[in-house]
């Protein structure tokens, strides 16, 4: 699927020199936004985001409710963009605390997932299975709740990459 050229109709100006950017096909014969000043190219990459599957002795799974868009009210996974000086297990551990004030590390990653995004276009989600290792569970930054529910008492989750390792942890613990 090739990109569009409605999909840099926000993409103006060149990020190294300030210069306006033309639309231009490339050697790849794809459609980019060029410098015709500096010759840099903007490249449309998906946004990585890391989500957390955080279980503890019972069983149950953290779930948050949403602060903010995107699906700002909705259930979803303990999860965040990847900044720049981060890996996504460390943005996995970041995310934990700063949304349920629980303290953990990543046993193991559990794959990764793309979907729409209304905000980035598309958006790569890794999933991480998490440990808790200290802290308690609070609502915090992205989050207006927090709470443990079992695998049978999920509500609707807001996000498919979430279902997808919700559905891959679940069938490791009912076994």
């Amino acid at each position: 699927m090739a990109i569009e050229k409605s999909s840099y109709k926000n993409v103006n100006f060149c990020l190294k020199c300030g210069n306006k950017l033309e639309l231009n096909t490339d050697h790849e014969g794809k459609i980019r936004p060029k410098c015709s000043e500096c010759g840099w190219t903007f490249y449309k990459n998906p946004i990585p985001a890391s989500a957390c599957v955080i279980m503890n002795d019972k069983n149950e799974i953290v779930i948050i409710k949403r602060k903010f868009e995107p699906n700002a009210g909705d259930w979803a996974l303990p999860s965040g963009y990847v900044e720049i000086d981060q890996t996504p297990a460390e943005c996995a551990v970041d995310e934990m605390k700063e949304e349920t004030g629980l303290d953990g590390e990543v046993i193991v990653q559990l794959g990764y997932d793309t979907e729409y995004s209304p905000i980035y276009e598309k958006v790569i989600s890794f999933g991480f299975l998490m440990k808790i290792i200290g802290g308690e569970l609070q609502a915090g930054d992205d989050a207006v709740e927090a709470h443990y529910v079992s695998f049978d008492d999920l509500p609707e989750i807001a996000f498919p990459s979430h279902v997808k390792f919700i559905e891959i942890v679940k069938a490791l613990y009912k076994k």
